[in-house]
């Protein structure tokens, strides 16, 4: 069988030797419930705790600010939810590319008359279109919680985190902030940064599947989201993921320390990408602002469509690589990508997907792009 090439790391990443290293005693011989008052549950909510503090000093906030959750998903529904019921959010502006798990929760929000909504322009490039963001905010008569994604999984544009923040503070607004692509890819400093939710996934930084943040700024307080316990902080019933919460405080720390080195080496297999399909696939189109403020990890390029470019990803998948045609949370489905139609809605192109780590090799990108010139 043919060495698997694995171009879809925005989906997940795999899974740090590392922090699998970290998670392995949590799975065999630590394993009482951190919610028990003998020393086994004592040892599990050290290591609960230890993870938070962890967490909140690489994400420079306070470990009262991190809240444990099973993903992104969850933890984006929780906020969006909290600053319409606790938070007096009865306006929400969102944009059409958000993530589903944003659009999904403030559609549902809308239809049930709880919040009337808001979607702000983009430019020609897919970012934001700040100027009419400012006028929503101008003109809203109800308090508006601003729901906007730090990096589109997609594309890979990235918002001005901060200008959209002091927007915020100007407005009185919420600002939550799906960053679910940014955290453990960029720096990030919560206290320097306007924002009053963020959340992460930690199988997007080589941690494990299942387990997230959610940040809530200390001056914001919201009722419990699940109910039937006292876990964190009694704002999320259930037994805590252990191993999971010990996995991504690992993988964020090991994401942390090598920065500088993984970035600059993942950037550069993108634009490797880029140089070799303009140069073998000159028709070739790159999707959002790839040369400006991009996601480094993300690459979205459309090919013309074609009786063999139409089959690109499954023959892909033949040749053992894996791509997207968009997010993975669409894959199966026959509906093209929203973020597409919203800024490229060109039926005669085909999109795929690609995005990196630092595991992605030159070599494996020559050899995607001769099959790439094969299949048009």
């Amino acid at each position: 069988m043919k060495e698997r090439i694995y171009l879809d790391n925005a989906a997940t990443t795999p899974l740090d030797a590392e922090v699998l290293a970290a998670m392995m005693p949590y799975f065999t011989t630590h394993y009482g419930n951190p919610s028990s008052i003998y020393s086994y549950g004592r040892e599990s909510r050290l290591a609960i705790e230890n993870s938070r503090k962890l967490v909140a000093k690489l994400l420079n906030a306070h470990p009262s600010e991190i809240f444990f959750t099973s993903g992104g998903t969850e933890s984006s529904n929780m906020a969006i939810n909290a600053a319409v019921r606790d938070l007096g959010c009865l306006h929400i502006i969102t944009s059409p590319i958000e993530h589903h798990a944003t659009l999904h929760t403030v559609e549902h929000l809308h239809q049930t008359g709880a919040v009337t909504l808001s979607i702000v322009k983009l430019l020609p490039n897919g970012h934001i279109d700040l100027d009419n963001l400012a006028d929503l905010l101008a003109t809203s008569t109800e308090r508006c919680l601003v729901t906007l994604m730090h990096a589109n999984n997609e594309i890979g544009n990235l918002l001005d985190i901060y200008a959209v923040g002091d927007l915020c503070k100007q407005y009185n607004a919420i600002f939550h902030c799906d960053t679910v692509q940014t955290v453990g890819h960029y720096p990030i400093n919560l206290r320097h940064t306007p924002v009053h939710f963020i959340t992460g996934a930690a199988h997007k930084f080589h941690g494990p599947k299942g387990v997230g943040i959610l940040y809530i700024n200390e001056n914001v307080k919201i009722k419990p989201f699940l109910l039937g316990g006292s876990q964190e902080r009694n704002m999320r019933a259930g037994t805590e993921n252990l191993y999971g919460i010990v996995g991504f405080a690992k993988a964020l720390e090991i994401a942390s320390a090598n920065y500088e080195a993984d970035s600059t080496y993942i950037k550069s297999v993108k634009l490797y990408m880029m140089e070799q399909l303009q140069k073998h696939i000159p028709a070739v189109v790159f999707n959002g602002d790839v040369a400006g403020s991009s996601l480094y990890t993300v690459l979205s390029i459309s090919i013309p469509k074609t009786e063999k470019s139409e089959m690109i990803l499954f023959n892909l998948d033949i040749h053992n690589i894996c791509a997207s045609g968009g997010s993975a949370c669409s894959s199966g489905s026959n509906v093209s990508s929203h973020v597409m139609q919203s800024i490229n809605n060109d039926p005669n192109l085909v999109t795929i997907r690609f995005s990196f780590s630092k595991h992605n090799t030159y070599k494996e990108i020559d050899t995607v792009v001769r099959l790439l010139k094969d299949m048009m």
